[in-house]
């Protein structure tokens, strides 16, 4: 506070460039640094109203619209409610006076309702039963806590996955942003994804904001996305559960979107890290005939990615390996990917089924299951030395 300028907290070093040279690194930062966040802010305001947002995957949000008011700097005027059970929760009502601040000094969020300041006049939410955009039903499946949007066609759902396609983790389309894509979508350009690829520079110029440059620039991202890699198409597709690092694990296991999209449910759920549940959403998904021909659209446009074949022999092969703690010479990425491709099987979990833990610096509950299990506990150093072994016995063609 008695700073000229906004900090969200600070970074504490060892004040000594030799002390630093012999504490060294981790794999992602020095061991003679850390940093410090400070308590969030809080302030009050009102809530004005509360109303819904649809998602990608049918997903209803509530949203509390907010008297704006100075959070760290920023003026916030929304903030995201979650679900109607936490709503519930909270007991946050239209007309409340709410405290408010911003998780990790970036999204707002209602942590509690000032009920000694209630009028009497507040209302409470109700979830409607009609989605606000299209007008379809809306469902709540047993044991879930969201509701959902039944029309997979709905404009919102629409935009939404479109956005998330091009989004910078997924095909990393340049330019891309919420009010384009509601241009593209609302002229009827686009309907899905893949109709992206069949834009032109014709198509785009006389949009709001889109001269000749800025629709060629917007092309030429599009064209350029065709080289992304499969694990960021398939998350890009918006498979419902599927995140990025199972995006990784179904790329890697399956090799191309045609074994993936062929696969049963026995087969996805052997890919580590993915349960019954998530591989019965994958199934899913490429059993519909409106993703079935989302997915001819861009194998048409040229978009059908490999993942470089792996090894079926050498010092993994066949074997599933989890890691735990802080690596030295590596991130825990890297040495996943190195595991698959000498033909193990990485997992973020320890079970009777796994056959390594490699142990860094400060392994915590991992190490302890591990040896309860009786599974084979090794160190970075000596995984190290089974790739080299692996690296000597199967050399690079």
């Amino acid at each position: 506070q008695t700073l000229d300028y906004d900090v969200d907290g600070m970074v504490v070093k060892v004040n000594s460039f030799e002390l630093q040279a012999r504490l060294g690194y981790v794999a992602r930062s020095p061991r003679w640094a850390i940093a410090y966040k400070y308590p969030a802010q809080q302030v009050t305001t009102r809530v004005k109203d509360i109303r819904v947002q649809v998602g990608r995957t049918g997903a209803l949000t509530p949203v509390a619209d907010l008297e704006p008011v100075e959070v760290g700097g920023v003026t916030v005027s929304r903030a995201t409610l979650h679900n109607e059970d936490e709503i519930r929760r909270k007991d946050v009502r239209i007309g409340d006076t709410v405290v408010v601040q911003r998780a990790g000094e970036v999204i707002p969020e209602v942590v509690e309702v000032v009920k000694e300041k209630r009028t009497g006049n507040e209302i409470e939410f109700r979830m409607p039963d009609k989605c606000p955009v299209c007008g379809a039903d809306v469902e709540r499946a047993p044991g879930e806590a969201v509701s959902r949007c039944t029309d997979i066609a709905c404009p919102a759902q629409v935009l939404e996955r479109i956005l998330h396609f091009g989004s910078r983790t997924a095909m990393d389309i340049d330019g891309l942003g919420p009010a384009l894509v509601a241009q593209l979508v609302d002229n009827g350009l686009i309907h899905d994804p893949a109709d992206l690829y069949s834009l032109t520079q014709e198509h785009l110029v006389g949009l709001e904001r889109m001269g000749e440059k800025s629709a060629q620039n917007l092309i030429n991202a599009i064209q350029a996305s065709k080289s992304a890699s499969l694990d960021r198409l398939i998350y890009a597709l918006g498979i419902r559960h599927v995140g990025e690092r199972t995006a990784a694990s179904l790329a890697q296991h399956f090799g191309s979107i045609d074994a993936l999209a062929s696969a049963d449910v026995e087969e996805i759920a052997k890919v580590p890290d993915v349960g019954p549940v998530v591989a019965e959403s994958i199934h899913t998904f490429f059993a519909q005939e409106r993703n079935k021909e989302v997915l001819r659209k861009l194998k048409a446009a040229g978009i059908d990615p490999k993942v470089e074949s792996r090894r079926e022999s050498g010092s993994f092969a066949g074997k599933t390996v989890v890691f735990t703690g802080a690596l030295q010479r590596m991130t825990r990425d890297e040495a996943q990917d190195l595991v698959y491709k000498l033909g193990g099987n990485p997992s973020s979990s320890v079970s009777g089924n796994t056959d390594l833990v490699v142990a860094g610096e400060k392994a915590g509950s991992k190490l302890d299951k591990a040896r309860s299990l009786g599974v084979k506990v090794i160190t970075e150093d000596e995984f190290l030395e089974m790739v080299g072994q692996s690296e000597i016995q199967n050399p690079k063609s």
